[in-house]
């Protein structure tokens, strides 16, 4: 027993050292996506199982995200056996992240174009947003497409001719017209 909870003890001052951020619940600056996000990344490296992942992840909530996560656990069904990281995160999202708003998110994220940003303004929203929609673009070509959808008339001609490259990826699409816009408004200057 006593090995036991040494290795129980070992794996949590591990996971601690990884520092994975802390979530409240109560700060609206808090992103329940990163959280998840994140905490999903440090169980994998530490090759975490996925009840390991719910018990690990409890660690670094707080105040009413750790008393959201205890009435949870309460409400599951005596005898059932422990969470798999896979409930425990759909359960959290739908609290910390109502339908309405990832609704509202992907709405944003549809109309997103790059109007008056700069290329990589616009680049930088994009890649907020596309965390959100992650159905929506399920291959890298549809995540390119999009991106290029929303460009302004200043780039989007060559960004669109570049997109015919087969090895074209979003870091290569993202750069591209970012050049071309500099080019552009260089030669404006002139």
């Amino acid at each position: 027993m006593g090995q036991q909870g040494d290795s129980i003890g070992s794996r949590v001052n591990s996971f601690l050292q990884l520092d994975p951020s802390v979530f409240t619940g109560a700060n609206l600056e808090e992103d329940p996506q990163d959280f998840i996000d994140e905490m999903h990344k440090t169980l994998q490296v530490m090759h975490a199982t996925e009840a390991e992942g719910v018990e690990l992840a409890t660690y670094r909530m707080k105040g009413v995200a750790y008393s959201w996560f205890e009435m949870w656990e309460d409400s599951r069904e005596k005898g059932s056996p422990p969470a798999r990281w896979s409930e425990f995160a759909d359960a959290f999202m739908d609290h910390f992240f109502p339908a309405e708003t990832r609704a509202a998110l992907t709405t944003e994220f549809e109309n997103l174009k790059q109007g008056s940003k700069s290329v990589w303004e616009y680049h930088m929203e994009f890649a907020r947003l596309s965390k959100y929609v992650v159905l929506m673009l399920p291959t890298m070509e549809a995540r390119v497409r999009q991106f290029v959808q929303g460009l302004s008339p200043l780039v989007i001609n060559e960004a669109a001719t570049t997109t015919l490259n087969s090895d074209m990826n979003y870091g290569k699409i993202a750069a591209f017209p970012q050049a071309t816009e500099s080019l552009k408004l260089k030669n404006k200057m002139e």
